[in-house]
């Protein structure tokens, strides 16, 4: 996509002195595949020389710059720590609808910011209690959990002149056991239901999150693995009709029930492993 409107692309380097008609540039994938009629300047965060992934004994640290393939070489590590988090975020990975090839541009932060319903690198984010660093204009920080960062179908609580500097997964969060349930109308496609349960060892605290049904991203908390019966209450009573997606990607009644049916897989999943 020819960007007519766009009349410099500036280093986020030199500082930034941020102005109505700005946006950021990560990868660029969404923002150069539709026209941009109110955008004037690109302020380029790929040169900022961010290290894409950094383990430490606190979690993992991922720049909003870490490409979709970074992620996924490093989820696919034969020896790399957490396991369970890894085969999450490998499936999250391969749950975009597009190719390979957008995988080695497309941004995880990017991803996160474009919060789409089906946004597969919130889900993985969201389920993994992620937490968004986001830095202003002038270098001042915020906190703030994935789940409330992205408040519906393209909307975020980002501020005018404010970025997605990464996400910090804690350790905690990623030594817990896993089970992701996806559905779409075709393969390779949008998903329709994205449903993720996390169970902490020794079977502690139980999380459920879903994602691709609902226009932002509901979680549902146990103290323990709750039974069928109890898990299906609670997701009658947190998803109303107003968070169900309703577009050509399926209808509200079906996401719906898949909804409840995959969460009901995964329950089942982490009760075997038990």
């Amino acid at each position: 996509m020819d960007l007519f409107t766009v009349e410099a692309v500036l280093d986020a380097r030199r500082g930034v002195q941020w102005e109505a008609g700005d946006a950021w540039l990560a990868g660029g994938t969404w923002l150069f595949s539709t026209p941009q009629p109110g955008v004037s300047r690109l302020w380029d965060l790929a040169r900022m020389g961010w290290e894409p992934l950094v383990v430490s004994e606190g979690g993992l640290e991922i720049a909003a710059t870490c490409t979709v393939a970074e992620l996924l070489a490093f989820a696919r590590q034969p020896d790399g720590p957490w396991p369970d988090a890894r085969v999450l975020m490998e499936g999250c990975c391969r749950a975009f609808s597009s190719s390979f090839k957008v995988w080695n541009t497309a941004t995880v932060g990017g991803n996160v910011c474009l919060a789409l319903p089906a946004a597969p690198m919130v889900s993985m984010a969201a389920a993994l209690h992620g937490v968004c660093v986001l830095r202003a204009a002038d270098g001042q920080e915020r906190l703030l959990p994935v789940v409330d960062f992205v408040t519906g179908p393209g909307r975020t609580d980002l501020r005018p002149g404010e970025m997605l500097r990464c996400l910090r997964l804690p350790a905690t969060a990623l030594a817990q056991r896993t089970a992701l349930r996806r559905v779409s109308l075709r393969p390779g496609g949008h998903s329709a239901a994205l449903v993720i349960a996390t169970i902490a060892p020794g079977s502690g605290p139980f999380t459920l999150t879903l994602t691709a049904a609902t226009t932002r991203p509901v979680q549902c908390s146990f103290r323990r693995l709750p039974t069928a019966t109890g898990l299906r209450g609670t997701i009658e009573q947190a998803v109303d009709a107003t968070l169900i997606v309703d577009d050509v990607h399926g209808a509200p009644s079906w996401r719906r029930h898949l909804i409840v049916q995959l969460a009901e897989e995964t329950r089942r999943a982490l009760a075997a492993e038990d």
